[in-house]
């Protein structure tokens, strides 16, 4: 058999919308008889500072329709319409410039394509980081690289770098940029099994996918985009291919295989998957038919021996944008600045909300919770306490101290007073702009805290948690055990938060831990639901 050459990916065609950022820095040569594009190390920076500053801000038009559609849908549940109105009024305060569109602005991603005839003298990791650091440091950003310092010490790197960036070599005089700003959440719901041939037959592939599909849960803040990888010449191809999907990088493959092992979209898949997804329930995070906005199915080729599959999201802060370099110069995807034109005219008929008071003592507001079934959304005001990871770490410290017969400090005594008397509300703000009571202030995913509640709430603390997603067995235990409450805040709107609903942000405790630190917030008219009560319900039961 002859040699013959099939790429992999094939792309059919980029129908991407670009906006010039000029020419400064790129300049053509010749070599061999063949055109060189120089681009300075300058134009590398500059384009990926631009990269990141546009995409902390402003979604693309497609994404933004995708949502306002939901408002559109008459199938679509309350909860699904309430949540895709707050994502657009976020997104109106973020295309301002300000605040980001979510308060976790991610880890920096840059996967760039770079042909052979393209020369740069520089080293483009160190031009690229720089671009990166630019657009942190100088814009109202969080910083949320943890630099190791021994197996167990770590320290922020107060710069968000190190990045990630991935360089492949191609035939060309062009260079080709997607740079992603990926949260935490929504990277931790990237899922990798190594099935077998036995997976591929239409009966075991379904049954495969609507089980998979539900432990995505809403933690990582739906509508997703959903991408499943079904093949792979090795795990690390697999995974790479299905991050690249979620992003919408790979819209343009074939949608046929050939017998060279070209990788191809299975649209007819992508539909089953589609319904699939509504059928759950789960919805747009608090029920209904938003799990997601859309799937890509890509099918690769594989090893005779394996059959790896992974399904990984992009949430509803889809910070993907590409970019490109060419003689032409620099240039940078098209992204939303008007998103206020998919409002709807008029108020939105969605049910009213229940009115709680969280400024009283922790039992009375704990006695009106009880009133109301899970899925009951709220309007929340007054005084929450903000704790995440490293401050739990820290209070389960004081515990430790209290339970030894130790003396605790007055700041020790003063944490265990405010985590007794108040809701804990797990998050962490990006920077402060000027002249603003905070930056932008959304939930972080609730689960990472499950370890905590038992012992918390049987020392009288954390009544009362706020949050993003779904929780274990053990929180509802909880609950049910010492009363308490786990309220669902609506994961993604952290811009509008910030600027409308969080009066006052104050640290408590800790404020070495910088974004970690304990603080004390003040609200108002904050959207919430009852996802866990005190009788052993939870929402999410029998949807996941």
């Amino acid at each position: 058999m002859a040699f013959k050459y099939e790429a992999t990916v094939q792309h059919t065609g980029d129908t991407t919308e670009y906006v010039n950022l000029g020419k400064e820095g790129v300049d053509l040569a010749e070599f061999e008889g063949k055109k060189i594009l120089k681009v300075s190390k300058e134009a590398l920076t500059k384009i990926a500072q631009a990269a990141f500053e546009e995409v902390s801000f402003r979604l693309r038009p497609a994404h933004t329709q995708k949502v306002a559609k939901i408002l559109q849908d008459p199938e679509a549940s309350d909860n699904d319409k309430f949540v895709a109105l707050t994502l657009l009024k976020n997104a109106c305060v973020a295309a301002k410039g300000v605040l980001p569109f979510c308060q976790d602005t991610g880890t920096a991603i840059c996967v760039a394509h770079k042909g052979q005839q393209v020369w740069t003298g520089c080293d483009d990791f160190e031009a690229i980081s720089e671009g990166i650091y630019n657009a942190y440091t100088t814009k109202n950003l969080r910083y949320s690289q943890i630099a190791p310092l021994t197996m167990y010490e770590e320290k922020n790197t107060a710069c968000n770098l190190p990045a990630q960036i991935d360089i492949h070599a191609e035939e060309g005089a062009d260079m080709k940029f997607l740079f992603v700003a990926k949260g935490g959440g929504s990277a931790n719901k990237t899922y990798y099994w190594p099935m077998t041939k036995a997976l591929l037959t239409p009966k075991n592939l379904e049954k495969f996918i609507s089980e998979k599909v539900k432990t995505l849960g809403t933690a990582a803040c739906p509508p997703y985009h959903l991408a499943i990888v079904i093949g792979g010449t090795s795990a690390e191809m697999n995974t790479h291919t299905v991050k690249l999907a979620s992003c919408g990088y790979y819209d343009d493959l074939p949608t046929t295989g050939s017998e060279g092992g070209r990788m191809f979209r299975d649209v007819e898949m992508e539909e089953k998957v589609l319904h699939i997804c509504q059928k759950t329930g789960i919805g747009a995070q608090f029920g209904g038919k938003y799990l997601v906005h859309d799937v890509r199915v890509i099918r690769c080729p594989r090893h005779a021996a394996s059959c790896p599959v992974s399904i990984g999201v992009s949430c509803s802060a889809d910070r993907n944008i590409k970019a490109k370099i060419d003689e032409n110069g620099l240039w940078l995807e098209k992204m939303e600045h008007n998103p206020e034109q998919y409002l709807p005219k008029g108020e939105a008929k969605i049910a009213a909300a229940v009115e709680i008071d969280l400024d009283r003592p922790m039992k009375d507001v704990c006695a009106e919770l009880t009133k109301y079934p899970v899925a009951t959304r709220l309007n929340l005001k007054g005084t929450m306490i903000v704790a995440r990871d490293m401050a739990h770490a820290k209070i389960a410290e004081i515990l430790d101290k209290q339970e030894a017969g130790q003396e605790l400090s007055d700041i020790e005594k003063k944490v265990l007073e405010v985590v007794s008397n108040h809701p804990i509300y797990y998050a962490g703000p990006a920077k402060t702009p000027e002249g603003m009571p905070t930056g932008s202030f959304g939930p972080t995913t609730a689960g990472r805290m499950d370890p905590y509640v038992m012992r918390f709430q049987s020392k009288g603390h954390s009544m009362i948690m706020v949050a993003k997603g779904n929780r274990s067995q053990d929180v509802t235990d909880a609950c049910q055990k010492f009363g308490g409450f786990y309220l669902g805040s609506i994961g993604g709107p952290a811009a509008i938060l910030a600027e409308q609903n969080i009066l006052s942000n104050d640290i408590v405790a800790f404020p070495e831990l910088g974004m970690e630190a304990i603080r004390k917030i003040t609200i108002k008219d904050f959207p919430a639901f009852i996802l866990v009560d005190d009788k052993g319900n939870d929402f999410f039961k029998g949807l996941l």
